[in-house]
């Protein structure tokens, strides 16, 4: 069963609180990254994604907090494809716990 999350519920799962998972959506989907805790934990290098939609982040490869969102407006070819990688990478490694709604 999949569980549903809106953009809120979802930030509660960004690796502040340890007793929880830290959770990372590209196009909505929700993945578990917790066994990447160095990376998307607190103070890791990909922290910014943790708890948020980074779809437009992993599109652009850019850590800039103002593009950490779930909007795809105006991106290029060239950079959906490189979405599609990074959720390709993440399919292969994290397990979908659910969806953003």
């Amino acid at each position: 069963m999949a569980l549903e999350f809106t953009e809120e519920e979802l930030l509660k799962y960004n690796g502040s609180d340890s007793s929880k998972p830290i959770y990372v959506a590209i196009k909505g989907r929700v993945f578990d990254v917790s066994s990447g805790k160095n990376f998307y934990g607190p103070g890791g290098s990909y922290a910014v994604f943790a708890g948020k939609d980074a779809s437009r982040a992993l599109a652009k490869m850019s850590k800039n907090e103002e593009d950490v969102s779930a909007s795809l407006d105006g991106l290029t070819e060239k950079e959906i494809g490189v979405l599609e990688d990074w959720e390709k990478k993440f399919e292969a490694k994290y397990s979908v716990v659910g969806r953003v709604v």
